[in-house]
């Protein structure tokens, strides 16, 4: 790719047209601000060639919410489907009349004179300040206990995952339990496979408790807007795995909940975490009754604090009596097995990401990849990020409905870093 062309002008370059990177730009709009967003490919790139065919959002469309526009159709309860949020953020990029430069792989963000140079395929930017939204994945982590796995056996990650056509005949074993790996292990037990989940540490909730979705719970009690300051360890806060939950639509007749007594139901057999893979040997840890143990007691805390909120609140006339959901069983582990007298096929690591900005060459970066801020600010006077690690400042950061705060942060600290007429901000 050639990076020798003509250098423009621009207060603000945004890197990414996602949902984050878009609402910055509709704000940076409002206040009258010259800015262009750059993306390696389209509006919502991420969501098209990085997510599985069945995905659904794990928020309900209500809590579609972005600076300037919010879902207004039918089935508000239910949950959107990929293409659907592709619509919906295209709509939006429309509305605000986002400047994109799309196709443009950013190559190199580097200090220069009073503020930086972006160097993207077949344009460059200088500019007084950078946004990066590219939101809070990198690169699928790989961990040192499956690299020994035989190159005999297909070898997948939740980006490259797309439907159970799509793998080779056999068993599948599923190494992680958070919502990726839970929402891909039932897809695939759903389609006739035989599945194992090597289940490590997770979050179990119900979809709805009380006859209200389990978001209007969390927003009502407090729960999404708690900021990372508070948090005793924050390194830890952060490290926390999504929700095991699933988008399914009210009516599904797989029902609403997607956790481990659900699988365990559908026929995954579940395991401890994984130990290691030697060649077609898979060790396991011999912990799934701590780790189902711990889930258990942070959903029953969960709830509890629910039941007591209600109390406060005198709502018992307006929601249903308490509805837990039924306990796991613990039907034992076993701590070895080989995957060819197993007959599986393929292992899905769905174990989370690492950050990844081999193209930003400012002094930001924490030792795991990530980018040191604090609401977005970073060390380096104008440069930003939005939504760029799991709780970034508040609980819901790197959700679709999280992106409008950390967006109006930015923005607010852009403009009175530049000491000019406060930006106008809406109300989100």
């Amino acid at each position: 790719m050639s990076t020798t062309h003509q250098i423009a002008a621009v207060d603000t370059v945004v890197i990414g047209a996602g949902q984050a990177g878009l609402a910055v730009s509709h704000l940076l709009g409002r206040a009258g601000r010259d800015h262009v967003v750059v993306d390696r490919g389209r509006v919502a790139e991420s969501w098209r060639s990085q997510r599985w065919d069945s995905l659904r959002l794990l928020t309900p469309r209500w809590m579609s919410r972005l600076p300037g526009w919010r879902y207004t159709g039918p089935g508000q309860g239910g949950y959107m489907a990929t293409d659907e949020l592709i619509t919906y953020l295209e709509g939006y990029a429309a509305s605000s009349g986002a400047p994109l430069e799309l196709g443009r792989e950013v190559l190199d963000v580097s200090a220069r004179g009073d503020g930086y140079r972006v160097v993207a395929d077949g344009r460059s930017w200088q500019t007084r300040h950078v946004v990066v939204a590219t939101g809070p994945t990198g690169r699928p982590h790989i961990p040192a206990a499956a690299r020994g796995l035989d190159s005999g056996v297909h070898l997948i990650t939740p980006p490259q995952y797309r439907n159970p056509d799509q793998l080779p005949a056999g068993g599948v074993l599923v190494v992680g339990a958070a919502a990726s790996g839970a929402q891909i292990a039932d897809e695939l037990v759903r389609a006739g496979r035989r599945v194992v989940l090597a289940a490590g540490r997770h979050i179990r909730m119900p979809r709805r408790y009380r006859g209200m979705e389990i978001y209007w719970w969390l927003e009502q009690m407090g729960h999404l807007s708690r900021t990372i300051d508070t948090a005793s360890d924050p390194d830890a806060t952060r490290r926390q795995p999504s929700p095991t939950l699933t988008g399914r639509e009210p009516d599904d007749p797989r029902g609403a909940n997607l956790d481990l007594h659900t699988l365990d139901a559908a026929g995954v057999e579940l395991t401890g975490r994984l130990r290691s893979i030697d060649g077609m040997q898979v060790t396991i840890v011999d912990d799934l009754a701590d780790t189902i143990g711990a889930a258990e007691r942070r959903q029953a805390r969960l709830l509890d604090g629910i039941d007591g909120y209600v109390e406060r609140h005198h709502l018992t006339r307006e929601v249903d009596p308490p509805d837990r959901p039924a306990p796991v069983p613990n039907r034992g582990s076993r701590t070895h097995f080989d995957l060819r007298a197993e007959g599986i096929a393929t292992v899905v690591l769905a174990t989370g990401f690492r950050a990844h900005y081999p193209w930003l060459r400012v002094p930001v970066l924490n030792p795991d990849g990530t980018i040191r801020q604090v609401r977005g600010a970073t060390s380096a006077p104008g440069l930003y990020v939005v939504g760029g690690q799991r709780f970034q400042h508040r609980r819901d950061s790197a959700t679709l409905d999280g992106a409008r705060h950390e967006a109006r942060d930015v923005v607010a600290h852009l403009c009175g870093e530049t000491q000019r007429t406060p930006c106008a901000l809406e109300a989100s």
